[in-house]
């Protein structure tokens, strides 16, 4: 499976396992709820109920998506449960679910759902942590047959799998591969400091991927084992939310789900955590692949309990602490000569049971004392001095606004994120009271939390007692790496220095400098068939409108005009990408520390850009603050900033990232990439100091001017909850009064492609026994909207047997890749990527066998079964597709700048149903004959 699976602890994410998100504000008078310590209702409008085995049901209707229905079966079962032979089974009996089932033998459940339009990986799909096994299948819900052998699907999936010895044999090669996957220098510095920091508890024995010598030999019976102990319906529940009628899918589980049987003479399930000892602990790790120097402070405490509305309560309370802290770090990285190359520094979630404090800095080379010291001085800071009034009123703003936000789409809000709050609340009985009411208790609860409330956070989880400090850096470095001695000085030195409190300098109260004078609108017109508005301004600019109704509160647009970076010179060329930056400066009155404080509250998003071709604009916004998007979008064109501290920053930072990235075997090999596709063009290749040297912050400050100075040829794109009344006087007043000096710069072919004829190229890097291959195919392609299709259903049926094959056959590859590309402009061209892990001694075995495909594919053509599943997956996915905001902006902006018909997406579906298996062969022995082959091939270092 192509799963989400959540068993691989890095440092760098620790303190992010599992966020807090729970950000919240409101503007009216406190009152608190009589009763504070009641557990949190559920929300009425989930059915929920527990079958006399113990099994547990949650069905809601949801019509986001339309005509789609999300089902899931979660298992309180994981890896912790695993006995000691077993370490990694309950991840491969995940594998083993799909591999064969009373009413779905072998491979044949995912040959069934393929052809209904449901795709591998990408929608029918599964995950194991330590404490939960889930499988996930959505589904198109106007099919009566299929939602019912979906439930079927779930039952056997719950009690029914067949474990076939030979099924089990042919799967442990693919596991295998998935664990190989995950070898490198992270595995191997967990494997040191992680039974360090989980106080060697079971946690710290029980990674979900397991161990080579269980996957290797560990016996059907003791797989069996595993599933007959843990795989019951007290320990089982389903989630089904969709657009569906509750009332017969509860009858449907009742009658599916009632024979479930738990063994007899049951195991007890455990409950396993992390012990709070009050002992610290320092642990120092190196590898030589290791690529930076990080420090990481862990304080753990007892898990914040979320019950009652009390609870939610202070949960406000700490959503608060870190979104003031965030910011806090935020400025910090702003400020000049910066020793680090990333900071940050939260409370979250942590595991067994617990909650961190975690602080944790990237550190330039040669900068590990400055940086530890500038993280730890931040905390000592806040704990020292608290926040102020100006950041806890703002912070809340920001948060109310969030929460009204998402109150504001509640009927439109997806079946997904339902799930997820049922998996909580079976999982971690966390309460799922629904948005209605979490609104309601933000409402109450903000106004009255008080400044010392949220300055009590940092004394109560700033402590000194369970404390770990982690190290890891490059090998080289190991003999300069601080004892602890020494980092619990630097703390002490950061704890006796004399600081002042943040003082926060009040904000300009608007963006710009000079205020726009308004152009006019000369012409509208109509397309009935699109539904949109295409408006013609005074200074030619041209606007389209498109209005939906997929969100109640949400506008995205974009802008486009030619030229891009393709009208420079190479030898400005990387000032002229760097010019990308500028907008994070700040723009008119504001820098950018005070423009994000003018933001607060706000929903707004938006960045211009440069790329290739053309420059632009990338924006949302809610309804209520589209004007302040449209200003500030005026001000990105008219009024940029320029900040040679923050240039200056980003750019030794940049340099720091590369100072030890040839020890990194995947960047070398990323490198050798891009530098064969990119035909070792300084466009092309990959980072390097040669191109950031090349970068002059002044040349690129110049750059950006000279692309949005002229807004001749700016064509802009609205989609969203948007209407002409409203948008027509914005429109005038922002957009018609952008300076036009000239006529608009053509973008430049730069002749620059993935070279042609056969190549090959061998990197030796790294330490493990694991290969990545990578096999390109490319040349001029015959663009046309049909061509594009069947080049899609090329690459489809390619992915296909690729699984079929190398995985499901041969058992060497775990997620095996294939994509394609096209493009019209400046020139018709194509290339077809195909990219897959592997142990080094199957390598050449499994290329071989891909190109074998392509062969057959070539002489003898696609089975039909394969170009059915790609014409229903396609159809089905367009299904859901299309009822969303974001996918109609992209498509219309790419029919936009391809000179094509906006409204050529109403014949996909007769374009899709069109192409035979006799096209496909075409397009293959057209476009794959191998006279244009790239094979790229990652090995061990000799």
């Amino acid at each position: 499976m192509q799963k989400k699976i959540s068993w691989r602890l890095s440092a760098l994410v620790l303190s992010f396992i599992f966020p807090i998100t729970i950000n919240v504000h409101a503007q009216q008078k406190n009152s608190k709820p009589s009763s504070t310590s009641a557990a949190l209702p559920l929300d009425p409008a989930v059915r929920t109920g527990k079958l006399s085995n113990g099994f547990t049901y949650y069905i809601r209707h949801n019509e986001e998506p339309q005509k789609r229905v999300t089902l899931y079966l979660v298992n309180k079962v994981g890896s912790i449960l695993e006995d000691e032979d077993q370490r990694g089974l309950a991840h491969f009996m995940e594998h083993m679910s799909f591999n064969g089932t009373t009413h779905y033998p072998k491979n044949e459940l995912i040959n069934y759902l393929q052809k209904s339009g449901v795709r591998f990986g990408a929608d029918i799909n599964a995950s194991t942590n330590y404490d939960q096994t889930v499988y996930q299948l959505p589904l198109p819900a106007d099919n009566p047959d299929l939602l019912k052998n979906g439930i079927q699907i779930l039952r056997d999936w719950a009690q029914n799998a067949t474990l076939d010895p030979v099924e089990i044999d042919k799967e442990r090669g693919v596991v295998l591969e998935e664990k190989r996957l995950g070898k490198g220098a992270s595995e191997r510095m967990q494997q040191q400091y992680m039974p360090v920091i989980l106080d060697n508890s079971r946690y710290a024995s029980r990674s979900p991927i397991g161990t080579d010598k269980v996957l290797n030999n560990f016996k059907p019976a003791t797989i069996r084992r595993f599933y007959h102990d843990w795989y019951r319906p007290d320990l089982q529940a389903i989630i089904v939310v969709g657009d569906i009628n509750v009332n017969q899918i509860e009858k449907q589980i009742r009658l599916k789900f009632a024979d479930l049987k738990n063994p007899a003479n049951e195991r007890p399930r455990p409950s396993y955590h992390v012990a709070l000892t009050g002992k610290n602990h320092f642990v120092a790790v190196t590898d030589k692949e290791m690529t930076a120097t990080v420090a990481e402070v862990i304080i753990k405490h007892a898990q914040l309990p979320l019950r009652s509305a009390e609870d939610y309560r202070k949960m406000i309370i700490r959503g608060l602490f870190n979104a003031m802290l965030g910011e806090r770090y935020a400025e910090l990285s702003r400020k000049p000569n910066l020793p680090f190359i990333q900071a940050a520094a939260g409370i979250n979630g942590f595991i067994g049971a617990l909650d961190s404090y975690d602080a944790t800095v990237v550190a330039k080379p040669g900068e590990l004392e400055h940086s530890f010291k500038a993280l730890w001085l931040e905390t000592e800071r806040v704990k020292r001095f608290g926040f102020t009034i100006a950041e806890l009123e703002r912070a809340k703003k920001v948060s109310f606004n969030q929460i009204e936000a998402t109150y504001e789409e509640r009927d439109k809000a997806p079946s997904e994120s339902y799930v997820e709050e049922y998996m909580a609340l079976f999982l971690k009985h966390t309460p799922s009271p629904g948005i209605a009411r979490e609104f309601q208790l933000v409402k109450q609860y903000l106004p009255g939390i008080s400044l010392p409330e949220v300055n009590q956070i940092a004394a109560d989880y700033v402590t000194s007692a369970n404390r770990d400090i982690l190290i890891l850096a490059p090998d080289k470095y190991k003999g300069q790496l601080p004892a602890e001695s020494l980092v619990l000085r630097w703390m002490d030195e950061v704890s006796r220095e004399q600081l002042k409190p943040i003082e926060h300098k009040q904000s300009a109260a608007t963006v710009l400098i000079t205020p726009p004078a308004p152009g006019k609108i000369i012409s509208e017109q109509q397309d009935k068939e699109s539904g949109i508005t295409t408006l013609v301004l005074s200074n030619g600019i041209k606007v389209l409108l498109k209005p939906t109704t997929y969100k109640n509160n949400e506008i995205l647009f974009t802008a486009f005009s030619p030229g891009g970076t393709s009208v420079y010179s190479d030898g400005d060329f990387q000032s002229a990408s760097f010019a990308n930056v500028v907008p994070s400066f700040g723009a008119g009155h504001l820098d950018n520390d005070e423009l994000n404080k003018y933001l607060s509250g706000k929903q707004i998003n938006i960045r211009p850009f440069i790329s290739e071709r053309i420059q632009g604009v990338n924006g949302a916004a809610a309804n209520k603050d589209m004007e302040s998007a449209m200003e500030l979008m005026y001000a990105y064109f008219t009024e940029p900033r320029k900040d040679p501290v923050l240039s200056d920053n980003m750019l030794s930072s940049s340099k720091a990232e590369l100072a030890n990235r040839s020890d990194s075997p995947g960047s070398v090999y990323q490198d050798t990439v891009s530098a064969v596709l990119g035909n070792y063009n300084i466009r092309r290749t990959g980072p390097s100091m040669e191109k950031l040297n090349r970068i002059n912050p002044d040349r690129a400050f110049e750059i950006y001017k000279e692309r949005f100075a002229n807004a001749a040829g700016l064509t802009f794109l609205f989609v969203g909850s948007t209407d002409s009344v409203s948008m027509k006087p914005l429109i005038e007043k922002y957009i018609a009064s952008l300076p036009v000096t000239g006529s608009p710069d053509e973008a430049k072919d730069l002749h620059i492609h993935i070279p042609e004829g056969v190549i090959e190229r061998r990197v030796y890097k790294g330490n493990e026994p694991k290969a990545t291959v990578t096999l390109v195919y490319s040349g001029p392609f015959d663009y046309s909207p049909e061509n594009e299709l069947k080049m899609e259903a090329v690459k489809e049926v390619i992915q296909i047997r690729l699984i079929e094959r190398l995985r499901e056959e041969e058992s060497g590859v775990y997620s095996p890749y294939a994509r394609v590309a096209v493009t019209k402009l400046p020139e018709g061209r194509f290339n077809l990527f195909i990219s897959f892990g592997c142990g080094p001694q199957n390598a050449d075995k499994l290329i071989a066998s891909a190109q074998d495909e392509i062969t057959k594919l070539r002489t003898d053509g696609p089975r039909q079964v394969n170009v059915d599943k790609f014409k229903a997956e396609s159809l089905r996915t367009m299904e859901t597709k299309i009822q969303s905001n974001d996918f109609w902006l992209g498509y219309l902006n790419g029919q936009l700048q391809n000179a094509e018909s906006i409204n050529q997406i109403n014949g996909y579906s007769a374009m899709i149903n069109k192409i035979t298996a006799a096209d496909i062969k075409e397009f293959a022995n057209t476009y794959l004959s191998g006279k244009n082959f790239i094979k790229l091939i990652l090995l061990p270092g000799k």
